[in-house]
């Protein structure tokens, strides 16, 4: 393993988390608030970045298991940092509590420690909001759109932190690539800030609302989330949005190059808007007797689908309070996620259309065990290696989930509660059922639970596999 390579770009990761949180002090300098929280942050990660930027070699090889030590250390590390903040600041005193909040904001996860929101410093909010923007796209994926790749290996770094069965670049160069999708990104954030604030959301709240949307985190600023602006046009256009960062972006750079057919043919795309049209029609039938009007009961189902399936966890109601069939829907969604490629989690429907068409697969086999059948996605033949990776990554995430609530389980709040929470970060979608509802938080749980429910945010966003390995001992051997 070439130690002085990660090193170095581990540095250049703390580096740039020092240069992103001059936004939330100068958004504290706006509102006369305290700069010293961000101050000695900022001094802190130069310290620890500037002297691992002399650990660069001349010449590297960089290997896949680099890779995913770099960014599974570089995730660690900004969360690990990215919590001082919050306890300078005195907002959330405890440093465990600090970085659960921060590993759920860089995860897009959501989940949260608060009871109280709205009497935080703006400065705070903001940096607690943007963790979800920084963290939406991937911050290694950041990294490659400003600097020359690392070693020539940077393919290495993308497919580590990026989402999917199948991992791939749109453009041959490495940069290019990551300037593509850094730039959908902030277009469609820019998109939906300028929308919200023509239904007269305030420009502070557009914008960190559109960071929870565009990240797919779900943070708000406002204790009733996005309920508190009663707002029916503004729900409207975030539930919108929410759909549309749950699609993979390349989809998106295919759309600005007018290759229409490849949008249209794409079988995850279609299943994806399937799902969130059959999940609003049930939901909205199911609930339907509890509304006064057609337009706000669509509007609500269609917002809480939009929000869990996307792994956003903003709320217009309470559906812990509806009727069973509604929430077994929502425990569904939550399962399922978004599409490979996007900002949200989740296992991807991707790979639940290989498990369905696997099984299809087998069934047909028992019947004719002569016959030869061939797993398709969009037209073409699914590699075997590919199919393997799936039903590994399936096992390995139901062994985590049920390690993970057995030992929540000691906290004695109930099933519902244990199993939903770690089903809810893992998923990085954010409020469960239960006690972590969308009424709820995760206040009550011990030091211990928060910091596996912090593992399991982190092993959800970069999809197992990079946390894995970099806790596994003989990894860190060198090559």
């Amino acid at each position: 393993m070439s130690y002085r390579m990660v090193g170095y770009l581990l540095g250049v990761i703390l580096l740039i988390e020092a240069a992103l949180m001059t936004v939330p002090m100068l958004t504290a300098l706006l509102y006369g608030e305290s700069l010293l929280p961000f101050f000695f942050t900022i001094l802190i990660l130069l310290v620890f970045s500037i002297p691992a930027l002399f650990l660069k070699p001349k010449e590297s090889r960089f290997y896949a298991k680099d890779g995913m030590i770099c960014v599974a250390g570089s995730w660690i590390l900004l969360s690990a940092f990215g919590a001082l903040p919050f306890v300078f600041s005195g907002a959330i005193p405890s440093y465990v509590d600090a970085f659960f909040e921060t590993v759920s904001g860089f995860t897009t996860t959501g989940a949260t420690i608060l009871t109280e929101i709205e009497s935080l410093p703006k400065g705070i909010l903001f940096w607690r909001s943007f963790t979800h923007w920084i963290g939406g796209m991937g911050v290694l994926v950041f990294m490659l759109a400003l600097l020359p790749s690392a070693g020539g290996q940077s393919i290495h770094l993308l497919r580590a932190e990026t989402t999917g069965p199948q991992k791939g670049k749109l453009v041959p160069k490495m940069k290019q690539s990551a300037m593509i999708l850094y730039a959908i990104y902030f277009a469609l954030t820019a998109l939906q800030t300028v929308l919200l604030l023509c239904t007269g959301m305030p420009v502070y709240d557009s914008l960190v609302t559109a960071f929870g949307t565009a990240g797919t985190g779900g943070f708000s600023v406002l204790n009733d989330s996005i309920a508190g602006y009663n707002n029916p046009a503004a729900e409207w256009i975030i539930a919108v949005f929410m759909v549309i960062f749950g699609v993979n972006f390349n989809l998106y750079f295919f759309l600005l190059l007018k290759r229409f057919k490849e949008v249209l043919k794409n079988e995850e795309l279609r299943v994806y808007l399937l799902i969130c049209t059959v999940a609003t029609a049930v939901i909205a039938w199911n609930v339907w007797d509890t509304f006064f009007s057609a337009e706000g009961c669509i509007r609500t189902a269609f917002f809480q689908v939009a929000s869990i399936i996307s792994t956003t966890g903003f709320a217009t109601v309470n559906y812990d309070l509806w009727p069973d069939l509604a929430k077994t829907v929502i425990l569904c969604l939550m399962i399922v996620g978004s599409c490979a490629g996007s900002t949200a989690g989740g296992l991807k429907v991707s790979r639940v259309i290989l498990m369905f068409k696997n099984i299809g697969r087998e069934l047909k086999h028992l019947v004719r065990p002569n016959s030869i059948n061939t797993v398709r996605m969009d037209g073409e033949a699914v590699p075997t290696e590919t199919q393997r990776r799936v039903a590994n990554y399936m096992s390995i995430y139901l062994a985590l989930i049920a390690i993970s609530v057995l030992l929540i389980s000691f906290e004695g709040f109930g099933f519902e509660t244990h199993f939903t929470s770690v089903l809810t970060c893992i998923n990085n979608v954010g409020p469960g059922l239960a006690k972590v509802g969308p009424a709820g938080n995760f206040a009550d749980f011990s030091v211990f639970s928060k910091l596996l429910l912090s593992l399991n945010m982190l092993i959800g966003r970069l999809e197992i596999l990079p946390i894995l390995i970099f806790f596994t001992p003989k990894v860190w051997k060198k090559a």
